[in-house]
């Protein structure tokens, strides 16, 4: 009889063990990605638009940081785990095999450490993939049905070499969208006195980038529909960077918009352009969904 329980005990545990390693709920793989034999997912994060900076180049001999290249899009990350009692794979094997996956879609490597350590160790701390805390990484590029493809892959192995977890963040790059009207742009004119649109620029510069041409359109047709309306064009910044540079960014970036609403044929005594810098955000600056929020451009009817 002790026996028979015994055995039924150790049955239990190992089924709770094979419980555990089932993927977690909720949890998928990438579609553009296959999981390295062996493993589970233990964790995942999947949002539809945020911002992450991807680690590139060579690390600074001076602080041994890397230049951070922010993209924009779907993110999702991955944490995989090794399953009990099977042969686990080496660090630079799950290295490979993302690389080669990339690189059979065309795509190219961007970075490559090893033995790197600086910064947090969890691969999405804050919107950053940190500087280091890793024995392998590699941030890779490819495109795929027209989009950018994005791919930061992080392994951390034992004295002995073995992996028994791995994480990968993926972002798919992409701008975000705002669809407004002429007559929906106008009508808040009329009610708020204001309001705020979100068109993209270059990271960093006044550059308006062609999926925002849409929104100029309506503006024009809203000015060239409402002959007697007057505008003043205002430009906002998160708080990224100095207070000084935030001020010339959402300035530059004002004159911009209004530039190429006189270029499509509106009177410039129409039109007046301002900028805020970091000084009045709208959301809260903390996380990448405000920060995306207060970087902004407003019409202000005058």
């Amino acid at each position: 009889m002790r026996r028979m329980i015994l055995v039924t005990i150790f049955a239990i545990v190992l089924s709770i063990a094979a419980l555990a390693q089932e993927d977690q709920e909720g949890c998928k793989d990438h579609p553009l990605f296959s999981r390295m034999p062996n493993y589970y997912l233990s964790d995942c994060l999947y949002k539809e638009f945020d911002l992450i900076q991807f680690p590139v180049g060579v690390p600074n001999p001076d602080d041994n940081k890397t230049k951070l290249i922010d993209v924009e899009g779907k993110i999702t990350a991955l944490w995989y785990s090794l399953k009990e009692g099977v042969t686990p794979a080496s660090a630079l094997q799950i290295m490979r095999n993302y690389q080669n996956a990339v690189k059979n879609n065309g795509g190219s490597i961007e970075s490559e450490y090893k033995g790197w350590c600086s910064g947090e160790c969890n691969p999405t701390s804050g919107q950053t993939i940190p500087n280091g805390c890793t024995n392998w990484s590699t941030t890779m590029k490819f495109v795929k049905n027209g989009k950018e493809v994005w791919v930061y892959e992080q392994v951390t192995d034992d004295d002995g070499g073995a992996v028994n977890e791995y994480a990968i963040v993926i972002a798919e790059r992409q701008s975000m969208k705002q669809e407004i009207k002429a007559n929906e742009m106008f009508d808040a004119l009329n009610k708020e006195g204001f309001i705020a649109l979100y068109i993209n620029f270059e990271t960093g510069k006044a550059d308006i980038k062609p999926e925002s041409q849409a929104i100029i359109d309506q503006i024009v047709q809203m000015l060239k529909e409402n002959p007697t309306l007057k505008i003043s064009i205002e430009g906002h910044t998160d708080n990224v960077g100095t207070p000084q540079s935030n001020q010339k960014l959402s300035e530059d970036r004002a004159k911009a918009v209004m530039n190429a609403i006189i270029a499509k044929g509106i009177n410039s005594s129409r039109l007046s352009s301002k900028g805020w810098g970091q000084t009045k955000p709208i959301a809260d600056n903390r996380t990448e969904e405000g920060r995306a929020k207060n970087r902004r451009v407003e019409i202000v009817k005058q």
